[in-house]
């Protein structure tokens, strides 16, 4: 599919958007009289008869001609600052593996960057320094990389891209933030800087940006909605790749669309690569090579192709799984001027030696310097040696914890500390430090809670595939599905109840007690299925729903409260815990509010519009009351949730996710990392 963006001289649309043009800019702009439109449309005619001879759009004026088109309303607004290191107040990292998602050489030093922060290597592979997220750096993980030299920039800076802070620019001693404030502009996805020295930003939502030193643009209305993944080319000629919508070339004034139809193996573009008038576009299900706007063959078929890399030796084809695959390509061009191959060489297996390091994890990104090829991975960086082979640089060290992405966290009664995650399972920490033990299966995945039961020494884990019952030594004893009796598999909240336990599900709450397992849902009068959080006290357990609250005692539902029956600001409750007498409940969208014994609700503090408590995200000790958000920290109150106030330094994640304490240390788990904290330091 193509669309034109320059003039139509053959139908004179072009002139006649001019007379429109004038027009609408309104008397206080233009004051015409009807002399002044008559020589206009006299020289609109002189366009038209003499528009075979006049130059369409130069194909480098693309940009600028964009940037015209766009109205006033589509400028975002933007904050330039300086980047210094936020005052952490205390908080101790945990040691997690170190995630890379690009890499990128940088005045004589190779730089990674990813979730965790930017690691500066020298050419010889030494760790100079790192720039923690959080702390050295705005709380939000790095993504692609480039190296540029901006029009509001005095010399070549590397480029990062954030997910929530816009972009980052490093002169080599100093970062400065270009920060729009509209949320979704932040979240960038891939950087180009341009040799005019403006900078195109893909995003996720915003789609296609253009920074031009001064202002923040959307680059066209036709790009304003895509999921942009990619960025190659230059202002003559721009590839943009998007999530599901193939990819977006632009030459000469014009726009075509490339998906499926016009021979794309598969819609989503991971990556695009550029040599010899060729465009080689990795998706899931292959390489497309595009020649003059058509795609002329798929390579590596039926491999997803992470990131592609080529020159004049072939492809490098770096891969979701199995490593780098090299295509050895040759051509030559028939008679009909259409290029066909006549042989292409695959390897398909790793180059050289297998690399155990390599296979699981996705290779990310090829790098150039001079003539070294280079592979950034998930956990290292690899290069490609004389023979092909591919050695280990830098990276693949071992971590204290499995994973980054943090669900679920609990201190045991024995002092051990037990990490669920988002889907890797859970680590269960020795008191006394030293390597965890890590459980991963089918059953064990994706953690959403973990609760004790210290008087029967067992520990209850609610996954998405059943509840997972432990000894106090981390021994998997029994799981429990809808088999078992459970109403259903997935199970959101686990409390203790009674003799027994009560699971939340999205189909209600089953009790597990001695008579058996026995279950309430909204036949019974449960305000909502869709059970997130339980908090119990004595013989009434609070059962926060997508729709509001229900009080049950003795297996009967005594009362229910909703945005139209109550003060609650929103019905969708994620975390329940006891302040004195009162019920603390955080939401989602409303932050948090207040239950007293008799059931009035009253907004506290933190009960702010748009503020997301995450789900199980809330802890109470009787010193301070905590709860974790959804992008904007750690939300910290005093004894009664009385008093509230935000903490975001020192956090490797605006968003968090889980929280325990324990002999006055709290851990604050996020989507990005671990971290402790002493709890008089908040």
């Amino acid at each position: 599919m193509r669309v034109g963006l320059g003039w139509n001289w053959g139908t004179c649309s072009g002139a006649g958007f001019g007379l429109m043009f004038l027009f609408r800019q309104g008397p206080d702009t233009l004051k015409l009289n009807r002399r002044v439109v008559a020589v206009l449309a006299i020289a609109a005619g002189v366009l038209c008869l003499v528009g075979g001879a006049l130059v369409v759009w130069r194909a480098e004026r693309v940009l600028r001609g964009s940037a015209a088109a766009v109205a006033a309303s589509e400028t975002i607004p933007v904050d330039i600052s300086t980047v210094s290191a936020e005052p952490n107040p205390g908080f101790e990292g945990m040691s997690a593996p170190a995630v890379f998602r690009s890499g990128a050489a940088f005045e004589e030093r190779f730089y990674l960057a990813g979730p965790g922060g930017l690691f500066a290597y020298s050419l010889t592979g030494e760790l100079e320094h790192v720039y923690r997220v959080g702390m050295d750096l705005p709380p939000a993980p790095l993504g692609a990389m480039a190296v540029g030299t901006l029009t509001d920039g005095r010399q070549p800076e590397l480029l990062m891209a954030t997910a929530g802070e816009g972009v980052l620019a490093f002169d080599g001693r100093r970062f400065r933030q270009i920060r729009a404030r509209d949320a979704e502009a932040r979240n960038v996805t891939a950087l180009l800087p341009l040799a005019s020295g403006r900078l195109l930003m893909g995003t996720a939502k915003r789609g296609l940006l253009v920074w031009d030193g001064k202002t923040l643009r959307r680059f066209h209305s036709t790009t304003n909605d895509i999921y942009v993944t990619a960025l190659a080319g230059t202002e003559a000629e721009l590839w943009v790749g998007t999530l599901d919508r193939g990819v977006l070339h632009w030459r000469g004034g014009q726009a075509e669309t490339l998906g499926e139809q016009e021979g794309l193996p598969d819609a989503r573009v991971e990556s695009v690569a550029l040599t010899d008038g060729a465009a080689y576009v990795g998706t899931p299900a292959g390489v497309a090579e595009v020649r003059g706007g058509k795609v002329v063959r798929v390579l590596a078929r039926g491999r997803y192709a992470r990131a592609v890399f080529a020159d004049e030796q072939g492809l490098l084809v770096g891969q979701m799984e199995g490593g780098v695959l090299r295509v050895g390509v040759s051509e030559q061009t028939d008679a009909s001027g259409l290029r066909r191959a006549i042989s292409a060489r695959r390897d398909e297996s790793l180059d050289g030696r297998r690399m155990d390091d390599a296979r699981e994890t996705p290779v990310e990104q090829f790098v150039a310097v001079g003539n070294a090829r280079y592979a950034v991975t998930g956990d290292q960086l690899l290069r490609m040696e004389a023979g092909g082979e591919w050695a280990k640089v830098l990276g693949g060290d071992a971590a204290l914890l499995t994973d980054r992405d943090i669900s679920a966290l609990m201190v045991g009664s024995d002092g051990r500390l037990w990490i669920g995650y988002f889907d890797r399972g859970l680590d269960i920490v020795p008191a006394t430090g030293g390597r965890p033990l890590h459980v991963e299966n089918e059953q064990v995945f994706c953690v959403n809670r973990i609760a004790e039961n210290a008087r029967q020494g067992a520990v209850a884990v609610a996954t998405a595939n059943g509840l997972v019952l432990f000894d106090r030594d981390g021994r998997q004893k029994q799981v429990l599905t809808r088999e078992q009796g459970l109403i259903a598999n997935h199970v959101t909240d686990v409390a203790l109840y009674g003799d027994g336990m009560a699971a939340a599900t999205p189909a209600g709450i089953t009790f597990l007690d001695s008579s058996g397992a026995h279950s309430v849902y909204a036949f019974q009068g449960l305000v909502n299925n869709h059970v997130y959080a339980l908090g119990a006290r004595g013989d009434g357990l609070m059962v926060g729903t997508l729709g509001g609250l229900s009080l049950v005692s003795d297996g009967t539902v005594r009362r229910n409260w909703n945005t139209g029956t109550s003060g609650l600001k929103a019905n969708w409750i994620t975390a329940l815990v006891m302040a004195g007498t009162d019920w603390l409940a955080g939401t989602y969208g409303s932050g948090i509010e207040r239950m007293d014994a008799a059931g009035v609700v009253t907004p506290t503090e933190a009960t702010t519009a748009g503020t997301v408590v995450n789900p199980g995200a809330m802890l109470s000790d009787g010193r301070v009351v905590l709860a974790g958000t959804l992008g904007r920290g750690l939300l910290v109150g005093d004894a009664t949730g009385t008093r509230w106030k935000t903490v975001t330094a020192g956090l490797p994640s605006l968003n968090v996710t889980a929280l325990a304490v324990d002999k006055g240390v709290v851990y604050v788990g996020t989507d990005n990392g671990l971290v402790r904290i002493a709890e008089d330091k908040l």
